[in-house]
């Protein structure tokens, strides 16, 4: 028998990061967490599992209306009529609190309470389902320690949605220990809030699933869902199922050995070409991080525009589905402050490092835009980025202009 596990759906979450460029598939973006869902339920279809269950955060907050209620039940319709039983839990996102609309679900859909942890067992499929949803945002409590006792000569699966003892980028949810839940003596827990897949023990199962669909480009890789095979109490298979149907990804392209910006180029298209293989026809959204020491450092953040647009057309002719979601340039000169043996230089390099580190983003634009203004000519000559500077975030464009700032006047100073 199998039995299908999912957590943070966040249906009808915004996907960041694509919709600003004006030739981006935007209701193929808008309508992601929506196909990822559907997916989902072709899975249970498909594997023909009885049981499917979600562990919080189905959705992303209160709806904007009710289409995503209503889009909800039609799916879970589909699963009740092929008799596909549905348990549920509310997570932080979702919380009691948190929703105030709702639509009628169909009968066979467990919801557990937020009153109480709770059991219920189904019996033609053998399990006992035991978990709490939260009744509001914030839940710092170990609601894992009042969960009922195990149901003898069933498979028990405990619903939770928590960060265990922490894990980073998560706020600290309903927080327990390893030992807790391996003490229950349940044989699976769906454990849902983490968006990173992670099988956090085995006998018994500790599972995050991960998010159905990356929303951003923090949420990199594969995203789906669990799929779990048993017999009476004991299981025999956990895997993981992709279901996402944008697929994000981070190009590490480093530069130690680039000559020049076809160089750069090359490289970045041979990473393209690698990650959209492993998308597989999926729409992808991809970073590319230029890093490490290189010759081309200053010259890189000069042609920032013109870089992003050559990576825009690079993409098109590797595949069709794949648009650039944002460039990063992180590399560093070759010899960092080597050619700054003057004070004066010196000191430039030094105000400008003190900015980025000190100054705020306000801040900053503030005091570049001062700086454009009130810089001789010879020097906004040296480096015309400085006459209009845009396209960059303020900190992003100190670095660019401490660079180009090092580079040109040091290479002047030596003349």
């Amino acid at each position: 028998m199998k039995l299908v596990h999912a957590a943070d759906l966040h249906l009808d979450s915004a996907l960041h990061g694509l919709t600003r460029y004006e030739s981006a598939p935007a209701d193929e973006i808008r309508g992601a967490t929506r196909r990822a869902f559907g997916n989902l339920v072709g899975l249970c279809l498909e594997e023909r599992a009885g049981l499917l269950v979600i562990s919080g955060d189905l959705f992303d907050g209160d709806w904007r209306d009710v289409s995503t209620g209503l889009f909800f039940a039609k799916e879970l319709n589909k699963l009740c009529q092929a008799g596909v039983r549905v348990a549920w839990i509310r997570g932080n996102h979702d919380a009691v609190s948190q929703i105030r609309k709702s639509v009628r679900l169909p009968e066979p859909v467990i919801e557990l309470s937020h009153e109480q942890a709770e059991t219920r067992v189904l019996d033609e499929l053998g399990v006992a389902v035991h978990g709490r949803s939260f009744a509001r945002r914030d839940v710092t409590e170990d609601l894992a320690a009042t969960y009922p006792e195990r149901v003898s000569g069933a498979l028990n699966v405990g619903l939770l949605h928590t960060a265990l003892e922490g894990r980073t980028g998560h706020d600290r949810y309903a927080p327990t220990r390893v030992e807790t839940l391996v003490n229950r003596g349940y044989e699976y827990w769906a454990l849902g809030h983490v968006h990173q897949r992670e099988v956090v023990h085995r006998e018994p199962y500790l599972v995050f699933p991960g998010n159905l669909q990356g929303r951003h480009a923090r949420e990199l890789g594969e995203k789906g869902a669990t799929l779990v095979t048993y017999e009476g109490d004991r299981i025999s298979a956990v895997e993981h199922r992709c279901l996402d149907v944008v697929r994000w990804a981070e190009l590490s392209v480093p530069l130690a050995t680039a000559h020049n910006l076809d160089d750069v180029l090359s490289a970045a298209k041979l990473e393209l070409e690698r990650a959209a293989e492993g998308a597989q026809e999926r729409l992808l959204a991809f970073r590319v991080k230029l890093s490490g020491p290189t010759r081309l450092d200053a010259q890189l953040r000069a042609s920032r525009d013109q870089l992003r647009e050559e990576l825009c057309s690079l993409s098109y002719g590797v595949s069709a589905g794949a648009w650039l979601e944002k460039l990063v340039i992180a590399t560093e000169p070759l010899e960092q402050g080597a050619a700054l043996g003057d004070d004066a230089l010196a000191e430039i390099d030094r105000a400008l490092a003190e900015l980025v580190a000190e100054s705020g983003a306000e801040g900053l634009t503030e005091l570049l835009g001062d700086l454009s203004r009130k810089l001789p000519a010879e020097v906004l000559e040296l480096v015309p980025e400085l006459r209009g500077p845009s396209g960059a975030g303020a900190e992003e464009l100190a670095v660019d202009v401490r660079s180009l700032l090092r580079e040109r006047l040091a290479a002047g100073h030596g003349a």
